[in-house]
């Protein structure tokens, strides 16, 4: 007779046999539940498809282009992208709009002045319109994939959501308690507003004129107003609008890489004009010659005073507490008149601003020195009451000797010596016809953006030297 112990043993082997029966029962039931479960969401995304299905015909691509040449390039190459996915696609052809072609006005890049032609145009077939950059990648199948899941008989802001982690000036310190809250599109992933969103904002448009004076970050400004004030809508954040690829649900990505067209343009070929006075040239300065200074070809530092050690021009202009309009044009007539004749670009930096000059020379290998560019970090002022548009001086403004030609031609001048320089350049070229090239690579404050950078703003010294 077996021991006690061991007919216990023996007597649980059945009961263990039925419980491991009945596990794998159940582990199998729920497996069937969980593909069941699954089969029901693809049918329910299925059908949501299918009630919101619409063709590429009812979809408006408004690409966010430049006039200057190489801009319109890299726009009608996309375009032609877009249309070639679409007859692949066999399906009919969507409007595909260049936005410098779309409007003469000064502020046509801030989108809102142009909703009322979007609605009158295009309100009775369509049902989106889908703005990108000229460096916006988009597959077409995704995308509209994407816009099926929403309801376009419904107002909708879409967008890969971004927000500030703490409060900047360039935002006005909005939000300040918690700046996270408020949700703005990050532009170069795409972003799309619903046809009767667009009707609504054109009907306020009609009614109430635009507020704001400056135009400084135009993703935030534009979500600003949409949400207006809590009573209208915020932005819906999109996974599928990306920047970075991170998976084949992307409908769209970025192209950030640096551009180059051809060999770098030479250091020799782009004359370096720093800003700086006197209470500036102990501190200011042997950071500038620390860090990026030993890349130029040429670099003078034009102050207030002259000094040796450094050395520095006295232009004879006063330094200012606020503008510095005589000082920049100064440095203009100099440039244009005085032994510089062989050189076809020139930066003005204020002796705070870091550059990089070799991605510098990459990025203008893109431009033409024919044409007359004026480049840096676009900016605007009463854009909605016919004002104009500006490169801020302190994220560096880039010139080429056609530019500053036909500027100084004119006689357009500063109405005082601490006007200020980057406004008063604006209006002038503005009044010439000479539109801002706008590029992403400068910023007039520090971004922490993965993008490379050509400068960068800095209001002390930087915690790295030698930036490239």
């Amino acid at each position: 007779m077996l021991p006690p112990a061991r007919r216990g043993r023996r007597l649980a082997l059945p009961a263990l046999l039925s419980l491991l029966t009945c596990s794998l029962a159940f582990a199998l039931v729920s497996e069937d539940v969980k593909k069941e479960a699954r089969q029901s969401k693809n049918l329910e995304k299925s059908d949501i498809s299918k009630k919101n299905d619409i063709d590429l015909k009812e979809i408006v691509f408004v690409i966010q282009s430049q006039s200057n040449s190489f801009h319109v390039k890299k726009a009608e190459q996309l375009k032609q992208s877009i249309l070639k996915q679409s007859t692949d696609l066999t399906q009919e052809m969507p409007t595909v709009l260049l936005l410098h072609q779309l409007a003469q006005q000064e502020g046509a890049w801030t989108i809102l002045p142009l909703l009322p032609h979007f609605s009158v145009t295009y309100s009775r077939n369509s049902s989106w319109i889908f703005f990108c950059e000229e460096d916006t990648r988009i597959q077409i199948v995704q995308l509209l994939e994407t816009l099926r899941r929403y309801d376009p008989s419904k107002e909708w802001f879409l967008g890969k959501a971004l927000h500030d982690e703490e409060s900047t000036i360039i935002h006005h310190y909005a939000f300040s308690e918690n700046p996270t809250v408020f949700k703005y599109p990050d532009l170069a992933a795409g972003w799309a507003l619903s046809i009767p969103l667009v009707n609504k904002l054109t009907k306020r448009l009609k009614s109430e004129s635009l507020k704001s004076d400056f135009t400084i970050d135009l993703k935030h400004e534009i979500a600003l107003y949409i949400w207006d004030g809590g009573d209208g809508l915020p932005l819906t954040p999109v996974p599928e609008f990306c920047t970075d690829i991170v998976g084949s649900s992307c409908a769209t990505s970025f192209q950030s890489s640096l551009p180059l067209c051809g060999n770098p343009v030479k250091k020799e070929d782009i004359f370096v004009a720093v800003k700086t006075c006197k209470k500036f040239h102990g501190d200011r300065i042997p950071i500038v010659k620390q860090t990026w200074a030993g890349q130029a070809g040429h670099l003078e530092y034009y102050s207030d005073y002259a000094d040796n050690s450094i050395p520095t021009v006295d232009l004879g202009i006063p330094n200012t507490d606020r503008g510095h309009c005589g000082k920049t044009f100064a440095i203009l007539e100099r440039f244009l008149n005085h032994s510089h004749d062989k050189i076809p670009w020139l930066v003005i930096v204020d002796d705070d601003t870091l550059i990089s000059i070799s991605r510098l020379r990459h990025l203008l290998s893109c431009y033409d020195t024919r044409e007359p560019v004026f480049l840096g970090e676009r900016y605007g002022y009463g854009l909605g009451t016919g004002g104009y548009s500006y490169v801020t001086g302190g994220g560096g403004m880039v010139f080429s000797k056609e530019a500053i030609r036909r500027l100084l031609a004119s006689k357009c001048r500063c109405y005082s010596n601490d006007a200020p320089d980057d406004m008063v350049l604006g209006m002038c070229f503005s009044g010439l016809g000479i539109p801002v090239t706008h590029s992403p690579l400068f910023h007039q404050e520090t971004w922490e953006f993965k993008r490379r950078k050509v400068t960068e703003k800095h209001a002390h010294q930087p915690k790295t030297k030698g930036w490239t």
